[in-house]
């Protein structure tokens, strides 16, 4: 008798077990319809990627599409510049002198400084990263041994679309096309996944670039859907027409929200722009469901 007992217990919690996991199917399914929904009206080209760093299950939309990088491209620099750094090369709190010929015309603080001044070459990536400072990502490109290097280190971590187009010999017709950089919403997740995992350069340096990743000024867009105390490490880029945002969110369930689009009809700067007010609503969708 006791026999029988625990066999029906055991096929009570198989078919508990199975039910749950149909169910959690139908409601991935569901925000995969509902985001392919809302985007089938967007005024230009546009491509996600969404991954349960649990299960590993992932939406995909264009996914595969080259996209420009815009100061997305400022995460491949980074890997660059640390890769040097774990080499010796440079040290992180190591102070460099600031000249004006590293000017590159806009609002950017390092811009500011005066010839000569120095700073260290940790807070050139901070503002690199946190501020999305150009003056600083360009200066940190050449430090890293230019794009070329860069795009090797990205070759190397498997991501053949990936790769910086400005200032980089022979990819100038790429920069025509793209910009600055290139990638894939599916191989800027795949990046960040590998440094999240503590699988890009070592897991120290892997460590050091989340923590850095996670102190983002720019978020109003996609980063807004996210309540502020759940850790995030993230990079956004924009040009006129194109935006895009990528995201690893160490919530109650971590996932990787991956957003970009290209020749978009809309190309201002206010918060109704189409591509940013769908970034926000798509993020807020994909928030909602691994908050359940």
């Amino acid at each position: 008798m006791p026999k029988i007992i625990r066999m029906k217990s055991f096929v009570t919690i198989l078919f508990v077990f199975a039910a749950l996991t149909v169910n959690a199917q139908k409601k991935f399914k569901s925000l995969e319809a509902a985001m392919v929904e809302s985007v089938q009206q967007f005024n230009g080209d546009i491509g996600f990627y969404v991954e349960d760093l649990v299960s590993g299950k992932a939406i995909m939309y264009h996914a595969d599409t080259i996209f420009p990088t815009a100061s997305v491209v400022k995460v491949p620099i980074l890997a660059g510049i640390m890769d040097k750094i774990e080499k010796g090369e440079f040290n992180y709190h190591q102070k460099l002198t600031y000249r004006d010929s590293l000017l590159y015309e806009g609002e950017d603080i390092l811009g500011s400084f005066k010839d000569g001044e120095k700073i260290e070459i940790s807070k050139v990536i901070m503002l690199m990263l946190t501020t999305s400072d150009n003056t600083a990502s360009l200066w940190l490109q050449s430090l890293a041994g230019s794009g070329t290097t860069i795009n090797e280190l990205m070759n190397g971590l498997g991501l053949t679309h990936t790769r910086v187009n400005s200032r980089t010999p022979g990819r100038e017709a790429n920069r025509t096309q793209y910009g600055w950089g290139q990638t894939t919403p599916a191989e800027m997740a795949k990046l960040f996944k590998m440094i999240y995992r503590g699988e890009v350069i070592s897991r120290e340096a892997s460590e050091k670039m989340i923590r850095l990743l996670g102190r983002n000024y720019w978020d109003e867009e996609g980063l807004s859907a996210v309540p502020a105390g759940v850790f995030v490490a993230s990079k956004n880029g924009a040009v006129n027409a194109s935006r895009s945002e990528v995201m690893i969110v160490n919530g109650k369930r971590p996932y990787i929200f991956s957003i970009f689009t290209k020749n978009n009809k809309d190309q201002s700067w206010e918060p109704t722009n189409e591509a940013w007010t769908l970034t926000r609503k798509l993020s807020a969708m994909v928030w909602n469901y691994f908050a359940q």
